[in-house]
């Protein structure tokens, strides 16, 4: 046993640790938004210590062998939007907070995207998120506004990419100034795209068609795919996309592809502050990672993987004194998912919650007293809150950018990360480093401390576009 475990630890070193000066064929370019340094290493500290270990235990991204940090700060602000970041990322250029593949001048930039196109190449474009939010826009959208969702759109259908995936499309029959606009998806079906809703369906219809646009098989009930710690069986994940993507891109091809897949979510759990969903995301999209890891091992010289963020959100950290990590395994849903539950407990009691009830959902939601000791000055936060609330009847919540919750369940999510002693500097973007792992064909290109703008040139330079 000894023996086989040294020769797979070889084979994995070997495999790892070649670097390959050939071109780069097939592209995989993930980008976690809101993923910073610290959602990375505390992610790995999560894992570690569910092992019963203290330290480090290795996600498959850290553990490729160039791994290096990028600045992400926009044309006008030291502190970047997705969508400033995600025209870096995808051109090469520094743009003003707000753009979507347009320079500061607002004038129109080329993507990697599109000159992988021009190449030949097939091209995929995806996120967890709706496919026409900020960052996977940037890769095939050229609009002045990140909010000119229909006329985003509208380039989606005219870039003529191969594959898309996502929660679905914001703003589908209403233009920028609010005026009435024809349906976006017969317009995309007419294009020659499959809409596939759910993966289910992906498999079932999907089997031979050229090009695909793959949704959340409720997409039209959702924002976004679900979190990785709300999913059930029938919620599309991120793993699944990349497997959808390659099927849809390998066939009748000789060229090669480009395919970018966006984590999403990671950025909203950052906006709220949620550390137990903002760590499973990134072990979601780590899982997406195997996929495009596989398929490297298959065609080692010819694939390029590359992995960053478009900026780190929430400026988290590990550790007040000691961290107590483990105990964000008893919190079984996000702060969205428990307004929910509030809600319906709610209704279901006709408006009378009793404190006993609300400790009793919590208790079930978030491990609190049973799994998880509470103090009295805990207690006393959560105690309040329901009192403020669901006491009196009263509705009040918490806004964040991207979700409005009830206080009790802001509150137990606050008192979560209390106890696992992760601390949170602000709900919104910061200017902290952001990480980049790369491995295959061109990866030497990706060593040393650079701008966002350079990943984007050197995989232009790895795959000769």
């Amino acid at each position: 046993m000894k023996k086989q475990f040294i020769f797979s630890v070889f084979v994995m070193m070997f495999v790892c640790l070649q670097i390959v000066s050939g071109q780069a064929k097939y592209v995989f370019y993930f980008i976690g938004d809101g993923m910073g340094i610290n959602q990375v290493n505390l992610t790995e500290v999560y894992l570690s210590a569910m092992k019963g270990e203290r330290g480090s235990a290795s996600l498959l991204m850290t553990s490729f062998p160039v791994a290096s940090m990028a600045s992400t700060f926009s044309a006008n602000a030291d502190v970047t939007d997705s969508a400033a970041a995600g025209t870096a990322l995808a051109t090469g250029s520094k743009t003003y907070n707000g753009a979507i593949g347009v320079d500061a001048d607002k004038n129109s930039l080329e993507t990697i995207a599109e000159k992988a196109k021009k190449a030949g190449k097939k091209v995929g474009i995806t996120s967890t998120v709706p496919v026409n939010h900020a960052t996977p826009a940037a890769f095939y959208g050229h609009q002045n506004d990140r909010n000119m969702y229909y006329e985003i759109s509208k380039d989606l259908i005219s870039s003529g990419f191969d594959f898309f995936a996502g929660a679905g499309l914001y703003n589908r029959d209403n233009l920028y100034d609010k005026s009435k606009a024809p349906d976006i998806f017969p317009q995309i079906e007419q294009a020659g795209y499959t809409i596939s809703k759910g993966y289910d369906d992906f498999k079932a219809n999907a089997g031979k068609s050229k090009k695909v646009m793959l949704l959340h098989k409720n997409w039209e009930k959702v924002d976004g795919i679900p979190y990785a710690i709300d999913r059930t069986s029938e919620d599309i994940s991120l793993k699944q996309i990349a497997e959808a993507a390659i099927d849809v891109l390998m066939r009748d091809n000789k060229k090669g592809f480009f395919l970018m897949l966006e984590g999403g979510r990671i950025d909203w759990a950052g906006h709220a502050n949620d550390a137990a969903a903002n760590i499973k995301e990134v072990i979601d999209m780590d899982e997406a990672i195997k996929v495009a890891f596989d398929f490297y091992k298959k065609y080692p010289k010819e694939t390029l993987i590359v992995i960053t963020a478009d900026h780190e959100t929430g400026g988290i950290t590990a550790g007040k004194g000691s961290l107590n990590i483990k105990a964000l395994q008893y919190q079984k849903m996000s702060q969205d998912k428990l307004t929910e539950r509030i809600n319906e407990l709610y209704v279901s009691k006709d408006g009378r919650v009793s404190w006993e009830e609300a400790k009793n959902l919590l208790t079930e939601t978030m491990g609190f007293w049973k799994d998880v000791p509470i103090n009295w000055e805990n207690e006393k936060i959560l105690r309040d809150a329901y009192e403020e609330t669901l006491a009196r009847r009263r509705d009040i919540r918490d806004q964040n950018l991207y979700a409005s919750n009830s206080l009790l369940a802001a509150k137990a999510k606050e008192v979560m990360n209390s106890i696992a002693r992760i601390g949170w500097a602000t709900g919104s973007h910061s200017a902290d480093f952001v990480p980049v792992f790369a491995i295959g064909a061109g990866q030497e290109l990706f060593k040393g401390k650079m701008d966002n703008t350079d990943i984007p040139k050197n995989i232009i330079k790895a795959a000769k576009y």
